[in-house]
Order: structure tokens, then C-alpha cells, then sequence
């Protein structure tokens, strides 16, 4: 049978209308259980009050809606297909001649229009946002004053200690033991009195203070120094400084590879970034294999019965695969598989499965 834009056009509607009231519903639970667990952690800090914490749980609400994405369009497409079962729209449908995948065209070029929307316009937005919950948690829930950012002009980290405030800058770093290289040291009192600035060949950072060698100190009305080793007290540890970072998820898709460039070119490891990048990339293949996995387990003619557990076995299939997705994710991180191989490996796997289950219980 020829492919029929009006069957199309119909089950896309169907399945955007469960797609919209899933995704939706999702969303609520979830900003409602991340704004209590929020309160929770906000308890007992003065500063962190309850308006801060509804702007924090909105800021993190986009971030969070692209990690729901496969889940709910893995649950509209069964809710989709089990209802167009159930009234035997399908039943007709295959009599009249129509395939398994043209019946499935409408909805995966729907989910594939979303991942890519996904990709273009949430990624982004969730980016900044997430930079700004970031931001608000660093302040009032973990009490850092500390930031650090990374550009073409090099390495840049603020410090605060008591009353005193460094901003710390370096061309190059050596991240396996934090060594910076051509450094400048700007030392203040309060926020904004200048007290001294150090240019050192070398700082190595060592428990409890920054050890700069070759340095010259040069403070207002006083003669410059030079100190062939000097010692800048500091709270900073290397998991510190590597926490510091932007993470993946508060940078815009489009911005990643040059962040990524950035962050090699100053020494440091950009696995977690790239990795992020890739996965994103692999986003709307995911979301492809959900549509894939539910079509599997909500095709099946009610006059078989067993329908709930199919149900089930869809849901249930749905959360293996995210946390094989997980698990993969975590031996990129630690670089045990390449990176390219740990974002794409679940989608593509999980594609190739639901295809062949699919040529396999449908007659195509």
C-alpha cells in the first residue's frame, strides 16, 4: 500500500498529544520532588531562603527535562500504540495492507523532531539556566566563594580567604600535580583594596598554600622584592580546582567544542566534556530506539491478552537501558572504553535490538 499522509498525520497527532501530556506530567513530579530535596538541603542556612530555592528548582528544570526526554517519549509512543490497539484502529490499519514501519514513520520522525529540538533550542536554554543554579548552590548550599574559568588567554582562579582575596592567573598548566606556569597573582583586601601583586615563574600547589618560585612581589608604595620562593596561604585542593569547572551541563552544544578546544590547549582533561558532547549527539538515535522498544511490547493484539505485562516488560526495558546507558557512561568517564564508543554504543545497540525484534514478531 501506498504511504498515506492522512493515516500519517493522524497517529502523529495522537502520539504528539500523549507526548505532550507525559512529558508534562513528568516534569511536575520532578520539579516537585527537586524542590523538596532542595528545602532539605537548604535547611539550617539562613541565606538559602525559600524564594532562592524555587529559582534554583526552576533553573534546573530544563537540565532535567532533557534527561526525561527519552523516558516520556518512550511512554507516550506505548500509551500511543496501546491505544490505537485497543480501539482497533491498528487492526484496521495492517488489514488495509500498511506496514509496521509505515505506521511507525509519523511517530519516529516526531521523536527525532524533538531530539533534534532538543539539541538546538533546549540544550542551550537549559545551559544558561543550569549555569545560574550552579552558580546559586555554590553560594548558598556548599558555601564556595571560589571560581574558575578557563579561556584563550589561559588559566583564571579567584580564591577567598577570610578577608583576603587572590585572583590567580597562568599561560599554562600541568594538571597531574596542578603546577602553573607564568603566573600572576593579584592580592586583595576586602573586595576591591589592592594589596599586592606577585609574577612567579612557577606555582605548585601543596597542602594549605601555593609555592611560587622566581617570584617578585610588588605592592603600593614599597619597593618590589624578589623571593626565590614564596608562600600564598590558600583553601584550594586539586579536586577542589577540578570541581571548579564549568560543568558539561551548564554549556550550550553549540559551544562545547571550543570549550573543549580551550580546555586541552590549557592542559587540562576535557574527557568529561567531550564525552557530553557526543552523547548529545546520540540523543535523537536514543530516542529513536525508545520508540523502537515501545513498539515492541504495545503491538501486541489485545485478543492475545497479557497486554499489562507487556506493559510492564516495555517500562521495564526502558530503565534497563538507561542504566546500561549509565553504566557505559561511567567506563567512559574513567577512560576505560573510548569516548565516541560510550555514547553511542546504548542507542545503536538498542536500535539494532528493536529492529530485529520487530522484523522478527512482524510480518514487515
Amino acid at each position: 500500500m501506498r504511504h498515506s499522509p492522512t493515516l500519517s498525520a493522524y497517529i502523529g497527532r495522537q502520539y504528539a498529544a500523549w507526548f505532550a501530556a507525559v512529558f508534562i506530567g513528568l516534569l511536575a513530579v520532578v520539579f516537585l520532588f527537586d524542590t523538596i530535596e532542595l528545602l532539605r538541603r537548604a535547611a539550617g542556612k539562613a541565606d538559602a531562603t525559600f524564594g532562592i530555592v524555587l529559582n534554583m528548582s526552576f533553573y534546573k528544570l530544563p537540565k532535567m527535562a532533557q534527561e526525561l526526554l527519552p523516558f516520556a517519549v518512550l511512554f507516550s509512543a506505548m500509551l500511543t500504540f496501546w491505544r490505537l490497539t485497543r480501539n482497533h484502529e491498528l487492526t484496521i490499519v495492517r488489514a488495509a495492507g500498511v506496514s509496521v514501519w509505515q505506521f511507525l514513520l509519523p511517530v519516529v520522525v516526531t521523536a527525532l523532531i524533538f531530539g533534534a529540538i532538543k539539541i538546538a533550542v533546549i540544550n542551550p536554554l537549559a545551559a544558561v539556566l543550569y549555569a545560574k543554579f550552579e552558580q546559586l548552590e555554590a553560594k548558598f548550599l556548599r558555601g564556595r566563594s571560589s571560581l574558575l574559568a578557563v579561556s584563550p588567554t589561559g588559566f583564571w582562579l579567584r580564591q577567598a580567604d577570610g578577608t583576603t582575596n587572590s585572583v590567580v592567573h597562568a599561560l599554562r598548566v600541568a594538571t597531574h600535580d596542578m603546577e602553573l606556569y607564568d603566573v600572576i597573582i593579584f592580592n586583595f583586601e576586602g573586595q576591591d583594596h589592592f594589596a599586592a601583586r606577585v609574577d612567579a615563574a612557577v606555582a605548585r600547589l601543596e597542602p594549605g598554600h601555593w609555592r611560587l618560585t622566581d617570584a617578585w612581589i610588588t605592592s603600593p608604595d614599597r619597593p618590589a622584592r624578589f623571593e626565590k620562593e614564596y608562600l600564598l596561604p590558600t583553601e584550594m585542593t586539586i579536586e577542589r580546582i577540578q570541581d571548579s569547572f564549568a560543568s558539561p551541563d551548564s554549556i550550550s552544544f553549540w559551544e562545547l567544542p571550543a570549550f573543549i578546544r580551550i580546555l586541552e590547549t590549557a592542559g587540562f582533561s576535557a574527557l568529561r566534556h567531550r564525552l557530553h558532547w557526543h552523547q548529545l549527539l546520540a540523543g535523537p538515535l536514543l530516542l529513536f530506539a525508545m520508540v523502537l522498544i515501545a513498539a515492541t511490547f504495545s503491538l501486541r493484539p489485545p485478543r492475545r491478552g497479557g497486554a499489562s505485562y507487556q506493559v510492564v516488560a516495555g517500562i521495564g526495558a526502558g530503565f534497563l537501558l538507561y542504566f546500561v546507558s549509565n553504566l557505559v557512561l561511567a567506563l567512559g568517564q574513567s577512560a576505560t572504553i573510548p569516548v565516541a564508543l560510550a555514547a553511542w554504543t546504548p542507542a545503536s545497540v538498542s536500535t539494532l535490538l528493536g529492529v530485529s525484534m520487530l522484523l522478527h514478531l512482524e510480518d514487515g
